[in-house]
């Protein structure tokens, strides 16, 4: 194990986390009802330009600014991504572990199972 590699008794739990930002997004949330459940939706296209953003910096694309990010920032802002799409389908399902385990398994059969092509 490296030295910055968690511990398993230092690891957050996945789903608990999930669901302890959820409550807190919901707790202080300014935009309630239909509209805030857009903007969640929406936030993730700000997490996927994010991770745009730093991948283009990472290769230097951008004359303007050269090399502004590192891969590692890209790591990072696609774990944003991850977390605020968790997020979001936990606002629309309490059920979110399932509907993800659910979907996953049928996404890896129809991937990885020479037979479902």
């Amino acid at each position: 194990m490296s030295d910055h590699a968690p511990t398993p008794a230092s690891t957050p739990d996945l789903w608990k986390s999930v669901d302890a930002l959820w409550t807190w997004l919901e707790t202080d949330q300014p935009v309630s009802g239909r509209e805030g459940l857009l903007l969640r939706m929406l936030k993730l296209s700000e997490e996927v330009g994010e991770v745009s953003e730093a991948v283009i910096g990472a290769i230097g694309q951008n004359p303007r600014k050269g090399v502004s990010h590192t891969w590692e920032d890209v790591q990072g802002e696609l774990c944003d991504v991850v977390i605020t799409a968790l997020v979001a389908l936990r606002t629309l399902t309490p059920d979110t572990r399932e509907v993800f385990h659910r979907h996953l398994s049928r996404v890896t059969e129809r991937s990885l199972d020479p037979g479902s092509r």
